[in-house]
């Protein structure tokens, strides 16, 4: 049986008519115009719950009107301006009657009054976006926690049985996913280098620009509150097209004060995320896509230093792609690269990923995997496939599946936001734990049904989804399994030396050492296409960066089975740009 579509708050109209057409509404008061909306309106006016339902709280926000109260025999409706009032007349007159008492007052006045009164009907929509189908907000840690324990009870069952048969196959299953996983970085890092320098498009003129609106979801972020506005502010795109909106949870009263207090400039607003069942980015997302009104949709984190042009090269590779393109992908790096031993890790692996892979898993059409911010969306579709699934914690891979799986495309620009380096040991583990649990959920999400997958992404495709998504995980759960064939070269030989023929360990060994050659071929490739001034002999020390990915899995997994929504978050604002 299909699943009973998610009602969805639709887009707002393209253009709000104004001129002749727009004809005044009848006033019991002289009409003088809309009158700004003074501040005891809100104090000495409580709103009717019932006149916003009854009018939609979609309609609401699309029209940029919000019927208030009545009084006196009118309807008090606040609106966003004249233009607004004009496009929702007809409806506010056929469903209240012709007296209205129409208040003009700032869209961030207005949202924040919907916000503020029907913030429950809100909240419950934006947990609820994604159709069940596509959504991991009914994984049951219960039964995952049942299906976990016969596993471990098998696999502890069969060492005791069997011990070194069960180590030998354990330890085939690492060696094929070594072998899959480099062959995949080999072939990506290969299509990215064989592939002709795209032209890129030119840049639009001012008058040709689409509107831009762009998400940030923040929470205890009032250390970098005045840093992230003047960030924002040094990005060079027409204000009138511009629309930033910082969606901040309803008790965080230290970052909101913060950013009140840096004094933002009118093309930016706040939004107070009413109370829910979880708090997640993708939750504070999905509440601020409501009120988005730009064509594109953007996301930013709280510490993100994008280059001032980042927005015109969006805009023109929208305009220069076809439709089935619905979102485009920024390159990532990081302002504090060299702080120390673990941000230089973390920006080598990062100039992997985001310089060679995923620009080759693009370029041979296979699922991309978003990152989680430097992201842009036609807003439509993304409204469309119901916006960001609010209990995953890692939304960003999950919409990129999505996309794929309703036959839309991502597309990589050459065009760089810098980010905060991670560089403490026990806070990177918190982040890369919340990292792999997303991934554990999304394969679990998308692989309920395997052959609508199979259908829906075609066999390179869904072949593209295992190898990106269960070989990333396999790789970080079974790895420390081939780290022992570094004892063999230090003479301490190996549990397998006395099951196996030597040729074949050896033939392993060699796999092993050809696979870290080339890892460290890549990475010296990717670090100069980065521009990063990182000493390549930098690059072997990434062998003791990786064991504290395993640790993070542990943790992963133990959260997977425990609290699955739960979002680790990662503070900013610890170094400067």
């Amino acid at each position: 049986m299909a699943p009973t579509p998610i009602p969805r708050i639709p887009p707002p109209p393209a253009r709000v008519p104004s001129g002749p057409a727009a004809r005044p509404v009848p006033f019991l008061a002289p009409a003088r115009g809309l009158r700004p909306a003074p501040r005891e309106v809100f104090a000495s006016t409580p709103p009717d719950p019932a006149l916003a339902p009854a009018f939609g709280l979609a309609d609401c926000l699309a029209l940029g009107v919000l019927p208030w109260a009545r009084s006196g025999g009118e309807l008090l409706v606040f609106v966003q301006s004249p233009r607004h009032l004009a496009a929702a007349r007809d409806r506010l007159v056929a469903q209240f009657g012709p007296f209205l008492r129409p208040v003009e007052i700032p869209r961030r006045a207005l949202d924040a009054a919907i916000f503020t009164h029907f913030g429950p009907q809100l909240a419950q929509a934006a947990e609820t976006r994604v159709p069940p189908a596509e959504s991991c907000r009914d994984i049951d840690p219960r039964r995952l926690c049942r299906t976990a324990a016969l596993a471990a009870a098998c696999v502890a069952l069969a060492g005791f049985a069997a011990p070194f048969a069960t180590f030998a196959f354990v330890f085939a299953l690492a060696t094929l996913s070594l072998l899959i996983t480099t062959a995949f970085k080999f072939t990506t890092a290969l299509a990215t280098l064989r592939a002709e320098a795209l032209p890129r498009p030119p840049l639009l003129d001012d008058a040709a620009l689409p509107s831009i609106s762009l998400l940030i979801a923040l929470y205890r972020e009032e250390d970098i509150a005045d840093r992230l506005v003047r960030r924002m502010a040094a990005l060079d795109y027409p204000r009138d097209r511009l629309d930033l909106i910082l969606v901040v949870e309803d008790d965080d009263h230290a970052t909101r004060a913060a950013l009140l207090g840096a004094d933002l400039p009118p093309w930016m607003r706040l939004l107070a995320a009413p109370e829910g069942t979880i708090r997640t980015k993708p939750r504070a997302l999905n509440l601020a896509l409501d009120v988005a009104q730009g064509d594109i949709i953007g996301v930013y984190d709280a510490e993100d230093a994008p280059e001032p042009d980042q927005l015109r090269k969006v805009a023109a590779a929208f305009a220069a792609a076809p439709p089935r393109i619905a979102c485009v992908q920024a390159q990532l790096d990081f302002y504090n690269p060299r702080k120390n031993w673990l941000a230089r890790c973390f920006t080598m692996e990062y100039a992997l990923w985001f310089r060679l892979i995923l620009p080759g898993i693009e370029r041979l059409r296979l699922p991309l995997p978003l990152g989680g911010t430097s992201v842009f969306l036609r807003r439509d579709t993304l409204r469309a496939l119901g916006g960001w699934d609010a209990h995953n914690v890692t939304e960003d891979a999950d919409l990129g599946i999505r996309l794929a799986r309703h036959g839309y495309e991502t597309r990589m620009i050459q065009s760089t936001t810098y980010e905060e380096a991670n560089c403490r040991a026990l806070p990177w583990v918190r982040q890369r734990s919340r990292w792999i649990k997303g991934y554990l959920i999304t394969y679990l999400v998308h692989m309920r049904h395997p052959r609508q997958l199979w259908r829906q992404l075609g066999p390179r495709g869904f072949v593209g989804f295992q190898t990106i998504v269960l070989g990333s995980l396999s790789q970080t759960f079974l790895g420390p399994l081939l780290w022992t064939l570094w004892t063999i070269p230090l003479g301490l030989g190996h549990p397998l030396t006395g099951l196996l023929p030597p040729q074949a360990l050896a033939l392993i060994g060699t796999l092993f050492l050809g696979a870290e050659v080339l890892g460290t071929l890549l990475s010296l490739i990717a670090l100069r296409r980065s521009g990063q001034r990182i000493h390549p002999l930098w690059i072997p020390t990434l062998h003791a960066y990786f064991p504290l990915g395993t640790v993070a899995a542990v943790k992963a997994l133990a959260e997977l089975l425990s609290a699955p929504f739960y979002w680790d978050k990662t503070h900013h604002g610890q170094f400067h740009d």
